[in-house]
């Protein structure tokens, strides 16, 4: 009995671990599926749980979290996107944990933010009929290719943005009329506002606030001088010039060396009242003496010897141009020989030219150049030969004749040109006739400046007067030409 009791007993001891073993072997088998199968759960629940948005507010709307305030947790809102777009990005600007970013202005809302104003535009809006009837068309419809595929919504923002916030308007008016503070018409009559930017204040103390301001009492009054403005305008400039050429003796083509000297003298003293009156006066010397090694009778020789004095006066017209009366005196300073002879050609007043011109003068002067044509239909000539010495005949004069009176014609051309800082051109054409006989002379003085006190001038003149014996041949037309270094100055 007991035996088999033992038996049974120890049987179903077994029996029971066997069983238990084998149920623990099934839960440990079980519990990680429950364990996944919980948490997927969970994960469902919490996206259940988690606020969505649907497709249509989705567009238009954003969720964002907002803390509560006092406690850790987070409370949701619903923002609209344009909101956050165009005012939601403000905020950054006081928070200094976000770094510095810029901010485009885009006034596109800005009906929104002033004070309630009625607008004409929503009303605008929503009266527009856009509805057309649909017409009856029998014509056969011909196939069109279609155009290229084009998105215009980029350039409807501003359009876009105008028309919503004329919905949201045309909504609050019949609510909100006794909100209404403005019309458009009072804002647009209103006065216009504008920023008062400041000047940055300088770190740099200024000079004067350091030194402390006395006060002078003074008791005389101040007397007012009024100074007549002086319309004479004076300048000068001189020269002289030195040329050089040196051969030897023994050289096998023969010639002479020669020196030269150039003396110019130009003293100006003009009147310009900016109004009418004009008048230039002009004072010039020029000599040209060369030295004559080969002149058996003299050592040096004149080629050029001219003393000129001009005045012209002119009272303006119209634009440009000038009533003018003008008057020049010509002559020479030294005595004039020919060469290996004795025989006097000229000398101071001998000849003596005197011209009296009545025309109109145009007058053209800009920051390089400045040019001056003289038209004068009414001359009169005037040449006195004041040496007996000279032969009257050779300078147009009948013999035992002194002076000469003739009346004809002048055109006289002034040009100045300044090429460049250091070259300038100055020409002057002269055109004399008494319908006998011509007299002209064409002047050219080109001056290259090297320093202030340094330069060089070439020295061209052409002359045609066919009412003097020419002394070689019959070409009435001569010419000299001169080309020196040497000092000059100007003033």
């Amino acid at each position: 009995m007991q035996a088999d009791s033992l038996k049974v007993d120890s049987l179903s001891s077994v029996v029971v671990k066997a069983d238990t073993v084998r149920q623990d072997t099934v839960r440990q088998e079980i519990v990680p599926q429950e364990v996944t199968t919980e948490k997927k759960k969970k994960e469902e629940k919490s996206k259940k749980k988690q606020p969505q948005l649907s497709e249509l507010l989705s567009r238009y709307c954003v969720l964002k979290l907002k803390p509560v305030e006092g406690t850790a947790e987070m409370a949701l809102d619903t923002v609209s996107i344009l909101y956050e777009k165009n005012l939601g990005v403000l905020y950054y600007l006081n928070d200094p944990a976000t770094p510095e970013r810029y901010i485009a202005p885009d006034p596109k809302y800005f009906r929104m933010f002033l004070p309630f104003t009625f607008y004409y535009a929503p009303m605008a809006q929503i009266s527009q009929l856009t509805w057309k009837p649909s017409l009856w068309n029998d014509s056969v419809t011909v196939s069109t290719p279609e155009p290229l595929s084009f998105d215009p919504q980029p350039f409807r923002a501003i359009e876009q943005t105008n028309e919503i916030v004329n919905r949201t308007l045309l909504a609050a008016y019949p609510y909100c009329s006794k909100q209404v503070v403005l019309t458009e018409d009072e804002v647009m009559l209103g006065p216009s506002y504008s920023d008062d930017i400041q000047k940055e204040a300088s770190s740099k103390p200024s000079v004067t606030k350091l030194i402390k301001k006395k006060h002078i009492d003074i008791n005389e009054e101040a007397g007012v001088i009024i100074r007549k403005p002086n319309w004479w305008i004076t300048s000068g400039s001189g020269s002289l010039q030195f040329s050089q050429n040196s051969i030897s003796k023994n050289w096998y083509k023969g010639g002479e060396s020669s020196n030269a000297v150039l003396i110019n003298l130009l003293l100006k003293a003009n009147y310009n009242d900016h109004v009418r009156v004009e008048w230039e006066n002009l004072l010039e010397i020029k000599t040209n003496v060369n030295s004559a090694p080969s002149d058996t009778c003299h050592n040096f020789l004149v080629t050029s010897d001219q003393l000129r004095l001009y005045s012209k006066m002119g009272i303006k017209a119209f634009s440009k141009w000038y009533y003018t009366i003008s008057t020049e005196l010509k002559t020479q300073i030294l005595n004039s020989y020919g060469k290996n002879s004795m025989d006097l050609k000229a000398a101071f007043l001998a000849p003596f030219d005197w011209s009296t011109s009545l025309g109109m003068d145009y007058k053209l002067e800009k920051s390089k150049y400045k040019l001056s044509v003289f038209l004068a239909p009414l001359t009169h000539t005037m040449r006195y030969i004041g040496n007996k010495k000279v032969s009257e005949t050779s300078y147009g004069l009948d013999e035992g004749s002194r002076v000469k009176h003739n009346f004809g014609s002048q055109v006289q051309t002034n040009f100045e040109w300044t090429i460049i800082p250091s070259i300038k051109w100055k020409t002057r054409l002269d055109y004399l006739t008494s319908y006998e006989w011509i007299r002209a002379e064409w002047e050219n003085d080109i001056n290259f400046i090297l320093t202030r006190f340094l330069s060089a001038k070439l020295y061209v003149l052409a002359r045609f007067d066919d009412g003097t014996k020419p002394t070689v041949g019959d070409n009435y037309l001569q010419a000299t030409e001169t080309l020196g270094f040497g000092f000059s100055y100007s003033w």
